[in-house]
């Protein structure tokens, strides 16, 4: 549930579907702490050996694929600018434009919890940036620099015809 703890919001998963439109398989975080809206927030994916592209990444030595990483980042990153710009409430959506710098350090495997913080860098009319880095136990596993872009849907001219 949402609860305010310091200036700071916590979400559970049914309020981070509230927020983006992904769903199993691809819905990479199941709660997100110290979200601070229009600034920062830490996403949280606990990797299980049920994962979906571990049967085929890698069958003997199971590795979370660092595009599922940094797409965690980017869903942790939706979730802020959702909830800043109550996107939810106009059908809004978030859209990847631009990953920079995007480097991976060390493997992420089943059992591992993924700590997915995000602190936005710049933000422009409906174009954000955001600095992301992926932590296992303290540990430096991932970073990236992305640009997203927010479309709302226009509403339908149709209906007056």
């Amino acid at each position: 549930m949402e609860t305010e703890k310091q200036n700071t919001i916590k979400l559970d998963i049914n309020e981070i579907k509230e927020c983006l439109p992904h769903r199993y398989p691809m819905l990479m975080i199941d709660r997100v702490e110290d979200l601070v809206l229009g600034e920062s927030a830490i996403g949280i994916k606990n990797v299980t050996a049920n994962e979906l592209f571990f049967q085929g990444h890698f069958p003997k030595r199971p590795i979370m694929p660092g595009v599922f990483i940094v797409e965690a980042m980017g869903q942790t990153a939706g979730v802020v600018v959702s909830k800043t710009m109550a996107l939810e409430k106009s059908g809004g959506l978030v859209y990847f434009m631009a990953m920079d710098g995007v480097r991976f350090r060390k493997l992420v495997e089943p059992g591992d919890t993924l700590h997915l913080h995000v602190q936005k860098d710049r933000s422009h009319g409906n174009v954000w940036r955001f600095k992301g880095r992926a932590l296992v136990n303290g540990a430096l596993v991932a970073e990236a620099t992305f640009t997203a872009m927010i479309v709302i849907p226009e509403e339908d001219n149709n209906q007056s015809k």
